[in-house]
């Protein structure tokens, strides 16, 4: 039939077609996930990092059909299992999970196995930690500002611990001091456990630690929990104010967990496990097991992730700088 004699029924009909066909590539990823996704996880179990990648698992695995695996790959305080990400088939069955110390390895490390900017790019930002300052309960101040007040006066004799050099805690607590004006000792630990322990016993007076590590500790009275390095209050110790209540403006510090996905991955895969993560850690049944943790949910898009990386990588590369850290 000639185009001068089509009807308007096949004409329409036409159009649907095409239309149809202009769609396909997009309703083609719509295919995906066609095998199970593996969660990178680059740490040990029972971590901060670990509790982030298994809470959005089962929503994840319900929402996509498909199995999510998680890959603990701990070493090297994150290098080996976020080279393991970069170095993935951009495919859309590989993403990791990073904290806070992705964004200061940047500058803590001369040289990378991977390359930030061109190897791995942003999914979602899930939750943002801030930390809880504690003290040791024999410790000879109770709050903030006498903490600050008896810094200043005996130099050197309050020690604090971290877990590890140029983790969240040990940079936040660099941060607290340049902003302070004061001088305390650094005890480096292999984690956060050990270094509680010392707190406890008083062989350190001062931790800066993700919240999840301190709360139950701080109701049970075992520590004296004196600020949190926050714009806000934390809902799961409604009573510890913020370091900015208390006259210290501007103070904040976190850890925080993020997706990230190798390069080259196809940028609609990267939208919809955005979105589906976002969708999850939005829920009202995430965001209560959250509180308790004392993190806020957040749930970004990749570029707004980006860009929060891009930040907290000049800010903790500021710090690193100034107070000369290395690496273990």
């Amino acid at each position: 039939m000639s185009p001068s004699r089509i009807s308007r029924r096949q004409f329409h009909r036409s159009l649907a077609a095409g239309a149809a066909t202009v769609c396909l590539p997009a309703l083609g990823q719509g295919a995906w996930p066609a095998k199970p996704i593996r969660i990178v996880v680059p740490y040990t179990p029972g971590g901060f990092t670990d509790q982030m990648a298994r809470l959005v698992q089962p929503g994840l695995q319900a929402r996509l059909g498909q199995s999510v695996v998680i890959d603990n790959k701990p070493g090297a305080n994150s290098l080996i299992g976020v080279d393991a990400v970069a170095k993935a088939p951009p495919d859309g069955s590989t993403f990791g999970v990073v904290i806070a110390a992705y964004a200061a390895n940047t500058t803590l490390y001369p040289k990378l196995p991977y390359d930030p900017a061109k190897d791995l790019v942003g999914v979602s930002l899930l939750g943002v930690s801030p930390l809880l300052a504690a003290v040791n309960n024999d410790a000879p101040f109770k709050t903030a500002k006498e903490l600050i007040d008896y810094a200043r006066a005996n130099p050197g004799k309050v020690s604090f611990g971290s877990s590890g050099n140029g983790s969240a805690a040990h940079l936040t607590t660099e941060l607290w001091k340049a902003q302070t004006r004061t001088y305390m000792v650094h005890v480096p630990y292999r984690g956060a456990v050990p270094a509680l322990t010392d707190l406890l016993g008083g062989q350190i007076q001062l931790f800066f630690d993700a919240p999840t590590g301190l709360i139950n500790q701080g109701k049970a009275g075992k520590v004296r929990l004196i600020g949190v390095a926050s714009d806000r209050r934390l809902p799961a110790v409604p009573d510890v104010p913020t370091f900015i209540e208390q006259g210290f403006a501007n103070f904040t510090g976190s850890t925080w967990a993020g997706v990230l996905a190798p390069a080259g991955t196809p940028r609609d895969i990267v939208q919809r496990m955005s979105d589906e993560l976002a969708r999850i850690i939005r829920s009202d049944e995430t965001r209560a097991r959250l509180d308790a943790m004392g993190t806020f949910a957040a749930g970004s898009t990749p570029q707004e992730f980006d860009a929060f990386i891009a930040a907290e990588t000049r800010k903790w590369g500021d710090v690193i700088r100034t107070a000369g850290v290395k690496a273990d």
